[in-house]
């Protein structure tokens, strides 16, 4: 009733304004509200009660021989229309199933032109549609996204180096989140979204764009008080610039954003709100705003918890045979994964020649290795470099099939312009075809993407465990910031659990032989926190093996979840998430450095007696990171636990039914 009551009186409301040229969306709940407005520009305001949380004074495109959407904005329809449905993730990342309820507003233009705003009650969203009116390709010549903001608000941001030899707009979509104020930042500040904002009246939100389709990527570069967006244009020349990892750059970019044909929707503009921080991790917007799954049938994706060996460097130790990348060190990895409990094993790069996957290393017996693999029940994952794959697409998958592969990794694309995340929609529908699930490296982030392809079950964008061979970034403030920013745009590879751990003071970039920032219970609890579906371990499993009671633990995470829960939280201090599988819960928490002490509830669980497994920063991990401790209680709901973490600590419980 209360939903029917909102909906009539958005129409009154549109209706008694309609000649003003101004209209009121609600949100399902009515607790945000949106006045869009049309005169000589069409501008919108968002709001939450009477606070303004953001607001932009322009929205606009322009199309070659069409001209700009502002040019003519003459109205020849409007709809106000509602939706509410309960969703099935196919892939459950953060929960089994999501519920969808927006109220939406379209307003069609007597130019080739539409806008469609949407107001969930965790944000909203627009997107134009344009509908040129020739038959031949519509060059988008700009867009004009604009987020004003409270001047005194806080931004956390990835903040971006601009590599060498190649335009500002690639990148790995891989750089530190910190926060800094508005006023503060530089307007030669260049981002890529998701970014958040905290503003002055305590609410905070996430800003990004949503679901990618033939369009490129949004970044963000701040003017004044807002925040603008900025798109890399159509690549009018690459070229192929060599090295280990050959990837195609751009030389010169074109005079336009996006090549079109026919009625076609832009990406979504977004805005995520959260009253507090713990509301941010588990805003399931950006999912939401993906188009809907192109598979009918999603039984065949597999994902879980494998093994990768390049961040150690297959680094081996306590083994007959010389590591390497070679049969007897997979075999290894093989009968590691199958001891302790994961799914599948990784051949990173080198296992066949990075140019042509059917070069296959000839210290690998891929025959062997497969039946092997078979045979305890382990799947294996192959990495390939993006512009190979991209070369030998059917053959190699067609011959993935043969090897009976079921996950792929595709590496170094670094961009999100018009044909690059053409090419991400042209894999992930290849891989389908193939039944093959697929991760992008050097890739920007879902936002929405999983949706539509739910086989791309997980992306990197994100500044990871690798980072800790050459540089001391993969902070502990970095690692709790991502939860509340990067996480917002959907799954992330961050690939935790070094073995090696060390305080800020103790760390040294060491290639090989990594160590990570912060201690052995902050990497364990990654693995609930962040979410992914395929979770891969990173550790030397050499050392692994010497510490069976943790790798077990690793082992028995679930990467998909029923229910997640942010129980406690502040975005770059700490977060405290509970994750249901079952009966069974895991709750962990992860630390900035400063040392606090968590004082935990049990009362989301039912009634009954539970046994909490407890692993957690060990008495001496302040100085000694790598120092835990593993022990078992008994409690119920009632039992209160206190926990204390140490400098870049954390701690991961396991809670079963007795």
């Amino acid at each position: 009733m209360k939903q029917l009551l909102v909906i009539v009186l958005n129409l009154l409301f549109s209706v008694n304004l309609f000649s003003q040229r101004s209209f009121l969306l609600y949100s399902p709940d009515s607790s945000l509200h949106l006045l869009v407005n049309i005169q000589d520009k069409l501008s919108w305001a968002l709001y939450a009660g009477d606070q303004l949380l953001t607001q932009s004074a322009s929205v606009d495109i322009e199309i070659g021989g069409q001209g700009k959407m502002s040019d003519k904005l003459m109205i020849s329809d409007s709809r106000i229309s509602s939706l509410k449905e309960t969703l099935s993730v196919p892939v459950p990342y953060r929960k089994k199933t999501i519920i969808e309820s927006y109220n939406q507003l379209m307003i069609v233009f007597r130019s080739p032109f539409a806008i469609q705003f949407r107001m969930y009650n965790e944000g909203m969203a627009y997107r134009i549609e344009a509908d040129p009116v020739f038959a031949d390709t519509a060059f988008v010549k700009s867009e004009n996204v604009l987020f004003e903001l409270d001047e005194n608000a806080v931004v956390w941001f990835a903040h971006m180096d601009k590599r060498q030899n190649v335009d500002r707009f690639h990148t790995s979509f891989e750089a530190v989140y910190k926060k800094e104020a508005l006023k503060d930042i530089a307007d030669t500040m260049l981002t890529y979204s998701p970014l958040t904002v905290s503003l002055p009246n305590g609410y905070h939100l996430g800003i990004s764009d949503a679901n990618l389709v033939d369009y490129p990527g949004m970044f963000l570069e701040k003017k004044g008080n807002a925040l603008h967006g900025v798109f890399a244009a159509w690549p009018g020349k690459e070229k192929l610039m060599e090295g280990e990892f050959p990837q195609y750059v751009v030389e010169e970019r074109a005079g336009y954003l996006a090549a079109i044909k026919g009625r076609q929707f832009l990406p979504w503009r977004a805005v995520l709100v959260a009253k507090k921080d713990i509301d941010l991790p588990g805003n399931d917007l950006l999912w939401l705003l993906g188009d809907k799954s192109k598979i009918t049938d999603p039984s065949w994706i597999r994902y879980g918890k494998g093994t990768d060996e390049w961040i150690t460097g297959i680094n081996l130790f306590n083994i007959p045979f010389k590591a390497g990348i070679n049969t007897a060190t997979y075999k290894y990895y093989i009968d590691f994964a199958k001891r302790f409990g994961f799914d599948q094993v990784m051949l990173d790069a080198g296992w066949s020649d990075v140019k042509d996957l059917f070069k296959i290393n000839p210290a690998i017996d891929m025959k062997e290795l497969v039946a092997y693999a078979g045979k305890k029940n382990i799947r294996l994952m192959l990495w390939t470099l993006c512009s190979t794959l991209d070369r030998q697409l059917d053959s190699a998958l067609t011959q993935f099939n043969k090897w009976g592969i079921t996950s792929i990794m595709t590496d170094f694309m670094d961009r999100d312009d018009q044909p690059v995340v053409n090419f991400y929609h042209r894999v992930a529908k290849a891989c389908a075809r193939h039944k093959i699930s697929v991760m992008f490296h050097g890739a920007f982030p879902p936002k929405g993407f999983n949706r539509t392809w739910p086989n791309a079950i997980t992306s990197e964008g994100v500044l990871g465990a690798e980072w800790n061979i050459w540089s001391e970034l993969a902070t502990p403030e970095h690692n709790v910031a991502i939860a509340y920013t990067r996480m917002l745009a959907g799954p992330l590879d961050y690939e935790p659990g070094l073995l090696l751990n060390a305080q800020k003071d103790q760390f040294r970039p060491i290639g090989k032989n990594p160590m990570s920032i912060g201690t052995r219970c902050h990497q364990l609890a990654m693995f609930v926190v962040y979410d992914s579906p395929l979770q891969i371990f990173s550790g030397n499993i050499s050392q692994g093996l010497k510490e069976p009671a943790f790798m077990e633990l690793v082992g028995g995470i679930p990467v998909t979840w029923d229910e997640t829960k942010i129980l406690q939280g502040k975005i770059g201090e700490f977060i405290v998430t509970a994750r249901r599988k079952g009966d069974d819960w895991y709750v962990a928490a992860l630390n900035n450095s400063e040392p606090r002490s968590i004082q935990l509830q049990l009362d989301f669980l039912a009634a009954g007696y539970y046994k909490l497994t407890i692993c957690k920063d060990g008495v001496n991990a302040s100085d000694y990171g790598s120092d835990y401790s593993i022990s078992t209680k008994t409690t119920d709901k009632k039992g209160e636990q206190t926990i204390h973490l140490a400098p870049g600590g954390g701690f991961l419980i396991k809670i079963t039914p007795r």
